[in-house]
């Protein structure tokens, strides 16, 4: 089952109040870029735009780590939104290994590992796995940026690890695969505020 449009703003807003930080605008720009893409490439834009905008929503219980993502899949599942909760899970994951992560702390419990970690393992991914991972690198909080800005803005907060390259690489095909899919650069539907973000 999908939330209704207004169920999830409302579950964002609520979750922005417990941990109030620019996490919740950067969600809202991922939602919007998600919904234009998937409305471009033939894919239904309000499962997208739910999914862009819910990505995050384990970030409710505070600053943390990998733990956000697991969260964020537990609340989901329990308020029966399940078609959803799994890009929770997915979001951070473009290249499908947990030494990928770079989001800060490993702070999971071994449960909530065991959780990810089989996820990773036997997941084949959707479209709108891939889309949500390809909006997450192109939404900053101030609005839709280059691919290139955001990743690059991530690994000078977080670090680069032996698999950071592979991470980029994956972005990059994403990139590519969904400008296929939308016969368009996808930076073109964006141009403007693009230009405006990414070179302020």
């Amino acid at each position: 089952m999908l939330p209704t449009r207004e169920e999830a703003e409302q579950l964002l807003t609520w979750a922005h109040e417990q941990n109030p930080g620019p996490w919740a605008d950067h969600s809202r720009v991922v939602g919007r870029v998600a919904e234009t893409i998937a409305r471009q490439s033939k894919l239904d834009p309000q499962r997208a735009y739910l999914s862009g905008l819910l990505h995050d929503i384990g970030r409710y219980e505070g600053v943390r780590g990998l733990h956000h993502i697991y969260a964020g899949y537990d609340l989901l599942n329990k308020k029966g939104f399940e078609e959803i909760a799994t890009i929770c899970l997915s979001h951070s994951f473009p290249y499908q290994c947990l030494g990928a992560y770079s989001g800060g702390d490993y702070d999971c419990s071994e449960a909530e590992m065991d959780v990810i970690t089989s996820f990773l393992e036997q997941s084949e991914y959707n479209d709108y796995d891939k889309l949500i991972q390809l909006c997450d690198a192109m939404g900053m909080a101030e609005g839709v940026c280059m691919m290139e800005k955001r990743l690059v803005d991530a690994t000078r907060r977080h670090g680069f690890n032996e698999l950071t390259l592979k991470k980029w690489d994956s972005f990059f095909e994403l990139k590519a695969y969904f400008d296929k899919l939308c016969n368009t650069n996808i930076y073109d539907l964006f141009y403007d505020e693009i230009r405006d973000v990414s070179f302020r």
